[in-house]
């Protein structure tokens, strides 16, 4: 008999749209900071290599605003590392207020669950974080692992988180699934050797689409893609 098939979601990007959230606790730092404030569009193109590289590009970009218009070099009131923790201490308790799941997100994977496909998380995002958030959609039992990015000693696009969360969740990388949105995604699943579903819907640029094992326009279309990838 075959292992159960796995199908393992990226968050950001992927299952939700968690852009007005997360834009909106790097302004909050940013103002602490008494630096000019980022837009949505800016803070999107930061999003997906987890909340340091999110916070550090916030600081750098916002910096590099002000010295272009005050003409004057400065430098960051506090380290990496405590805008880290105040972006944590913001984000943790708030990061479903503004955030939705994407269209067609939860009744793809009930529909996959009722298809006894098993299901799991691999994001950069912390774990505790992530839980939350299964947990105030209500989504926290259909997952048989969530994989953050402090859940393993590597992060995407290291494959050794995307095999950690997969041997977590009780399957094997042959007969396992990953459908995300960047690039950390893709070459997660090419270093575990799975297969890769790019989400058009999120926000990755589409030119990925090209190296992935078939690409969807919505969440809607995920359950019947998956069953022709991998027949039970």
């Amino acid at each position: 008999m075959p292992a159960l098939r796995l199908a393992v979601f990226d968050m950001d990007g992927t299952l939700l749209d968690s852009l007005p959230d997360l834009a909106e606790c790097c302004r909050e730092i940013l103002a602490q900071c008494g630096l000019p404030l980022l837009s949505d569009a800016q803070v999107r193109t930061m999003i997906g290599n987890g909340v340091q590289v999110l916070v550090e590009g916030a600081l750098k970009a916002s910096l590099a605003q002000k010295e272009k218009k005050s003409g004057v070099a400065s430098s960051l009131p506090m380290s990496s590392e405590e805008a880290v923790s105040r972006f944590m201490a913001a984000y943790t308790p708030r990061a479903t207020r503004l955030s939705r799941l994407f269209v067609g997100a939860e009744d793809a994977l009930r529909s996959l669950h009722a298809q006894n496909w098993k299901l799991a998380v691999c994001t950069n995002k912390p774990e505790k974080a992530a839980r939350r958030i299964l947990s105030d959609f209500n989504l926290g039992s259909l997952f048989a692992a969530v994989g953050g990015g402090d859940s393993f000693v590597a992060r995407k696009p290291d494959a050794r988180h995307l095999l950690g969360t997969i041997t977590q969740a009780g399957g094997v990388a042959a007969r396992s699934v990953m459908v995300g949105d960047m690039s950390p995604d893709y070459l997660a699943a090419e270093g575990a050797e799975c297969p890769f579903v790019f989400a058009r819907w999120g926000y990755g640029p589409t030119e990925l689409a090209a190296r992935a094992t078939a690409d969807a326009a919505a969440m809607r279309d995920i359950p019947a893609l998956l069953e022709r990838i991998m027949p039970a």
